[in-house]
């Protein structure tokens, strides 16, 4: 997806050509979680980047990400105590006492070929749609009675959400001494969708983690729903086929959504 086809850069173009101007900075890049928001943040502000407002995008992996990775860079001991190989390849003088997966650990660009090609197969043939109904491994924390096996190891679903919430308040606590707000949004991946979790925990964590902490809760999983519901084919004209993520038309609808709240 271009940028321009994007609802980050939809977003830009939109502020620009207000007559009163905003400038919608884009720091999105592939994965992401609460211990990454937070670093991230910390180091923009620490190098003299200037803006007025943080608004987050919150979705379902996000728990599943703190409660399975990026141990290496959190700034909490018992955290740090989890970081494998693969991440610590990456942080000079991170040693690694766990080593969970195989794979993953030693062959890390040979295992995002595989998961890229498997997926480009699925696409190919036709049967990625089947996937949003079997696929619980990122949704299964906020859909009760999904099964989750090992998939949140080695926090588990309490903690990835407990280290959440740390770096999450870390987050805000830093924004806030720097007298900058906090908007969160949050929105329904194709499998929650698929799962009819209109009422998700996701949506209930985010909301009540906002009502002291955010200049703004944007919740998008009704529009989302309501979207499904009027339309059998959502998946296919609201994500790319094969993937999980929008497609151009499903940035455009989360484009006109997000305007609402943000312009």
């Amino acid at each position: 997806m271009s940028f321009e086809d994007s609802f980050a850069g939809q977003l830009y173009r939109a502020g620009q050509e207000r007559s009163e101007k905003i400038e919608f900075l884009n720091a999105g890049v592939a994965s992401y979680s609460p211990s990454i928001y937070y670093k991230k943040i910390k180091y923009l502000l620490d190098t003299g980047l200037q803006f007025d407002e943080v608004v987050l995008f919150s979705d379902t992996s996000d728990v599943t990400d703190e409660a399975t990775s990026y141990f290496c860079i959190d700034d909490d001991p018992k955290y740090r105590v989890h970081c494998t190989a693969a991440e610590g390849s990456a942080q000079p003088g991170v040693t690694s006492p766990k080593k969970p997966n195989f794979l993953i650990d030693n062959f890390v660009v040979t295992n995002k070929v595989r998961i890229s090609v498997k997926r480009s197969i699925q696409s190919f043939l036709g049967n990625r749609r089947k996937s949003i109904d079997t696929d619980h491994a990122r949704i299964g924390w906020a859909v009760p009675g999904l099964p989750v096996g090992n998939d949140y190891l080695p926090l588990g679903i309490d903690g990835g959400i407990a280290r959440s919430l740390q770096n999450m308040r870390a987050l805000s606590d830093l924004l806030a001494t720097r007298n900058i707000p906090l908007t969160i949004v949050v929105y329904p991946w194709a499998q929650q969708i698929a799962q009819e979790d209109r009422d998700s925990r996701q949506v209930a964590l985010w909301s009540e983690f906002c009502r002291d902490r955010c200049k703004a809760f944007i919740n998008l999983f009704p529009v989302f729903f309501a979207a499904a519901d009027a339309d059998k084919d959502w998946y296919e004209h609201l994500f790319i086929l094969g993937d999980d993520h929008f497609s151009a038309a499903g940035h455009r609808f989360m484009f006109r959504e997000i305007a609402r709240g943000l312009l």
